[in-house]
């Protein structure tokens, strides 16, 4: 384990030790969190952890498009963020242990988040893929928007729903697909989402 005092450091010790994971708190002396989080995005898919004192719905939000994987607002417990890393890690190696998956002509590649369809790639924001890639391990299932809110947008509490609707929109629209007629997203009106490949 390591730690560093200023978001510079933590982006110069992340590239140089490629790390499992990474705990990043928004209140650092040198440069906002937020775009230490960008920085890092750019340059590493390291699994992180948000730390942060901002308990503000739409901060949150915005925090998690931005790309953490999971966030806890202080105060909180030595306990509880060791339970929020080891959740998130077991994520990642759930990733790494399927990091293919074909439903029809739509190939989803986990590890390097890369989706195509029909052999063309698709450029999907990283709440797109992120949505995409969770439908795909459940291919098939019906998955409700309570658990996609709990675990792509890690928003345990109820209401949202908005949120995956949109996301969902526009995921439809890159497989040119819609509502009307679905192709890969089917909805099942009162319990949530599924992926399945066409005609099936």
């Amino acid at each position: 384990m390591r730690a560093a005092s200023t978001g510079m450091d933590a982006l110069r010790d992340i590239v140089d030790w490629t790390p499992d994971v990474v705990v990043l708190d928004l209140g650092l002396p040198d440069i906002d969190g937020a775009e230490v989080l960008k920085m890092l995005r750019a340059v590493s898919p390291v699994p992180v952890v948000v730390a942060t004192a901002r308990d503000d719905e739409q901060e949150i939000v915005r925090i998690l498009d931005a790309g953490a994987d999971d966030y806890v607002v202080k105060p909180f417990s030595i306990e509880h963020l060791e339970a929020r890393v080891r959740a998130v890690l077991r994520r990642s190696h759930e990733a790494a242990v399927e990091p293919v998956i074909d439903v029809g002509d739509l190939h989803i590649d986990i590890t390097k988040r890369e989706v195509r369809l029909d052999g063309a790639p698709l450029d999907l924001s990283r709440k797109e893929f992120d949505l995409l890639a969770h439908l795909a391990r459940h291919i098939g299932e019906v998955v409700t928007r309570r658990e996609l809110l709990a675990e792509v947008w890690r928003q345990p509490y109820g209401g949202g729903d908005k949120t995956v609707d949109v996301h969902v929109s526009w995921l439809r629209r890159k497989l040119g697909e819609s509502a009307a007629e679905p192709r890969y997203l089917h909805t099942v009106r009162g319990v949530g989402l599924k992926l399945v490949a066409p005609d099936t």
